[in-house]
């Protein structure tokens, strides 16, 4: 009799820390929703940045199938991955099962949404206000990554979201820690580009902050760099990038 295959793996950090950089790094993403006219599914592409806990958020048009989909049956998938040179297969991607809730304007957390997506997509700036266009969360409730041959993960929404009492604190003083080290430490944002994720360009800024770690963007470009573990203060942000700091001289 042939052995049982273990074809799920068991997930461990080392898949959490795949699945979350692969989410936290994505400008953009497969959506796939059922029309509710036909019951089909649907699919198509949508830009994509972060809630502060990690959270996947896009901004769609009311003129688009996904929107009229999306409220008529708010279950969605995301598809974040993208192949590189061979085989497509061979490279690691991640499918996120969602629950769309629909961010209104006058939703206090509106404006901290649009800020932390505009950063990330500044040519949004251009039809984010319109009427008809409107910001998601994408509530993750579970996940299946695959990290290439025989890696295969099923997670929950805890193996993906941010957990940290100081989220709401990180999300007030997001915007000033940005724009402070965007005009004063031009060189230290570069130096974490380096050193983190191995750029050689220069011109970087910082365009997310975070509990668990900081974006980086640079024309397209976008880079996730993953502190070692999240912040519970939002007090303990200037010693980490200090820390960061210090670590990149030395490389």
């Amino acid at each position: 009799m042939a052995e049982n295959v273990k074809t799920i793996r068991d997930t461990d950090d080392e898949a959490r820390i795949l699945a979350r950089r692969l989410v936290r790094s994505a400008r953009f993403a497969a959506i796939g929703v059922l029309e509710p006219e036909t019951g089909f599914p649907f699919t198509s592409r949508v830009l994509t940045g972060t809630d502060t806990d990690g959270s996947p958020v896009i901004l769609i048009s009311s003129l688009s199938a996904h929107t009229g989909a999306l409220t008529a049956d708010p279950r969605a998938s995301l598809l974040f991955g993208e192949p590189g040179k061979g085989d497509p297969l061979a490279h690691p991607r991640i499918t996120l099962r969602t629950r769309a809730v629909r961010i209104a304007r006058e939703d206090e957390r509106y404006g901290d949404l649009r800020a932390r997506f505009i950063r990330r997509h500044p040519k949004a700036a251009l039809y984010a206000d319109f009427p008809d266009f409107a910001f998601f969360r994408m509530v993750p409730e579970s996940a299946s990554l695959n990290g290439g041959f025989g890696k295969a993960y099923a997670l929950d929404a805890d193996d993906l979201l941010i957990r940290s009492p100081a989220i709401a604190d990180m999300a007030t003083l997001e915007t000033g820690a940005i724009e402070h080290m965007n005009t004063d430490h031009r060189d230290a944002i570069d130096s974490y580009a380096s050193a983190y994720a191995s750029s050689k360009k220069t011109g970087w800024k910082l365009c997310g902050i975070d509990c668990a770690g900081i974006d980086l963007v640079n024309g397209d470009e976008l880079i996730r760099i993953e502190f070692d573990a999240p912040l519970t203060d939002s007090e303990m942000l200037r010693g980490k990038l200090v820390e960061m700091s210090r670590f990149a001289s030395q490389k």
